[in-house]
């Protein structure tokens, strides 16, 4: 009896003590040093609850400077949690070279156990945050350091060639070229630093001491990218996926990785493919049965789009917005602290259904009840424009075919979608896409308004049946939702080259004038049409500068100014049965 008393004592007494340990400030540590395997000295910030523990830690390290994440940090230590916010090698404090994917793997490995073994710590990490975050957990992830117990990646990619770099064989023009210019800037404070013996406190730099700047600088040369950003070359030198991104591959890599997982994926951010791929893969291949039952997936509006109650020109309604540090923190109460939250309800599954605006729980994804529904393209041969005659019907049946010239010096213009990383000079998100669909070179294929609402949720896929007049060309597909007033607001997209329609690893030249079949994967979406709104499919060969064009002569844009125009043909008769294929939820 007075055994059990003092437990119950004692277990007050250490309740209280953490209590008072997470209400009082957190200690913070600037700039602690770690060296890794190979000798690089990299540094991190450390915020560690009051007291001395042991604490579990989370770690996140990021090459956009740990500085920025001060607020997470002081969340986390106050729940109880030691925060270590690492800057990657050749970033911000860190030393070393940065080069993106190629040294997180060893690094990964080597920060988690050295955060294991700092003083205060209680041997056990988790890891977190998103975009190029989420890829330095899923690589450590891959050599599965003893101490990591979990990771949270948010929005990020599965296989950094095809929802990374390229898609579909096409490059992602927009994405590669502003994320790596926003890099380049601390490569370059970093060089000229380094050259000058400056600070990067000055006023003014001797940027003529900078080998660089020798000469009249273009930061747009192929001179100054090699100095700058020479991986930028690399992605480019390798269309194909090839060993130079195996090395890097996640998806090749899911047995490898051994704990349980929150991946956070969102509808209109440019990693949402990967995201879901990520969660799908390791719930059927990670290394345990601890791993693959121990994956959750959170699918929020926005990710890299926006995160607020408005995305692009949509209001999504006030239980939209996504509080990132809430839910990290929210995930690691419950696998760490076995705090009863809600990720301990028995679904692994979150989505924000568009339309109805509202939040479900799911047992899986792709959803089980889901069923695949094709809507045939249909058209009497001129469903040019949305003023022309496309048609989506759930019945085949055999129609004049479509067809439209691609001028690669005239592309279809991106609007809205999944975009990063400049909102400023090109808005990401839903918007409305009238401007694209007065253009001849867009077909527009739209259902009647609908009777009644109509729930798509899940992978979606454009099974399309072309030809061209060149010896290669891009297909587009985009599926929009069509509102009463006439706003055709984009869902999603998905692009694929000609060349690559058999696979990414090798290109396969198609023959001028024969027919194909394409399959372009438009990812995913979960959308309520409403009633009186319609279901709309635009095709085309060209999303730019979200994309690169491609020149219609089989060569690459990189190496290329050569070009011509393609008369391409979209055919939907009975033996080429094109069709849009939606995920759609009995009611």
């Amino acid at each position: 009896m007075l055994q059990n008393a003092f437990r119950i004592s004692a277990f007050a007494l250490l309740a209280t003590s953490f209590a008072l340990a997470q209400s009082a400030a957190p200690i913070v540590e600037r700039n602690v040093t770690m060296k890794t395997r190979d000798g690089v000295t990299l540094k991190a910030d450390i915020y560690r609850p009051a007291g001395d523990g042991p604490f579990p830690v989370l770690l996140t390290r990021t090459p956009y400077n740990k500085d920025g994440m001060s607020p997470i940090g002081r969340d986390g230590a106050a729940r109880g949690f030691m925060m270590v916010l690492q800057d990657t090698r050749g970033r911000y404090a860190s030393e070393g070279e940065w080069y993106p994917f190629k040294h997180e793997i060893d690094d990964g490995y080597d920060a988690v156990e050295w955060a294991a073994a700092l003083p205060h710590a209680n041997g056990k990490v988790g890891m977190f945050s998103g975009s190029y975050v989420g890829a330095t957990q899923m690589l450590a992830a891959i050599a599965h350091p003893p101490h990591l117990a979990a990771i949270c990646p948010i929005v990020t990619a599965s296989n950094y060639h095809e929802n990374w770099t390229y898609q579909g064989g096409a490059f992602e023009q927009w994405f590669n070229e502003s994320w790596t210019g926003g890099l380049a800037q601390d490569t370059l404070n970093r060089k000229i630093v380094a050259a000058s013996n400056a600070t990067l406190g000055d006023k003014v730099l001797p940027l003529t001491q900078f080998p660089l700047f020798n000469t009249h600088f273009d930061p747009g040369s192929p001179a100054a990218t090699k100095d700058l950003a020479p991986y930028f070359l690399d992605w480019l030198a390798h269309p194909l996926y090839d060993d130079y991104w195996k090395q890097w591959s996640i998806e090749e890599n899911y047995p490898n990785i051994q704990v349980p997982a929150l991946h956070v994926a969102a509808w209109y951010d440019i990693f949402l493919g990967g995201s879901l791929r990520n969660y799908m893969g390791l719930h059927a291949h990670a290394g345990n049965e601890n791993a693959r039952n121990g994956q959750h997936l959170m699918v929020i509006i926005g990710g890299h789009s926006g995160n607020g109650r408005t995305v692009g020109e949509v209001d999504f309604g006030p239980d939209a917005p996504f509080n990132e540090n809430n839910t990290i923190l929210d995930f690691y109460d419950y696998l760490f602290l076995g705090k009863q939250n809600e990720f301990a309800n028995g679904k692994p599954v979150k989505i924000f259904v568009m339309g109805k605006n509202e939040w479900r729980f799911e047992d899986a994804w792709p959803l089980a009840r889901a069923k695949d529904t094709r809507y045939f393209l249909a058209s009497e041969g001129k469903a040019n424009t949305a003023s022309g005659d496309g048609a989506l019907t759930t019945s085949a049946g055999s129609h004049a075919s479509d067809t439209f010239v691609y001028d690669p010096a005239n592309p279809v213009p991106t609007i809205g979608g999944p975009l990063c990383c400049d909102s400023q000079h090109l808005a990401p998100g839903p918007r409305d896409q009238k401007e694209a669909e007065a253009r001849p070179d867009v077909l527009v294929y739209s259902t009647p308004p609908l009777d009644q609402d109509l729930e798509v949720t899940g992978p979606i896929t454009l099974d399309l049946f072309a030809k061209s007049s060149a010896p290669d060309t891009d297909f587009t597909g985009k599926l929009v939702d069509v509102y009463p007033d006439g706003r055709a607001i984009n869902l999603t997209e998905g692009i694929l080259r000609a060349r690559f329609r058999e696979s990414t690893t090798h290109a396969t030249p198609i023959e001028p004038g024969r027919v194909y079949e394409y399959k372009i994967d438009l990812w995913a979406t979960s959308n309520v049409f409403l009633k009186g709104h319609r279901i709309r499919l635009e095709v085309s060969s060209s999303n730019f500068p979200r994309f690169d064009r491609n020149l219609n002569t089989g060569k690459s844009a990189a190496d290329s100014t050569a070009f011509v125009k393609a008369t391409n043909t979209v055919l939907h008769d009975s033996e080429h049965p094109s069709a849009l294929i939606l995920p759609v939820i009995p009611q």
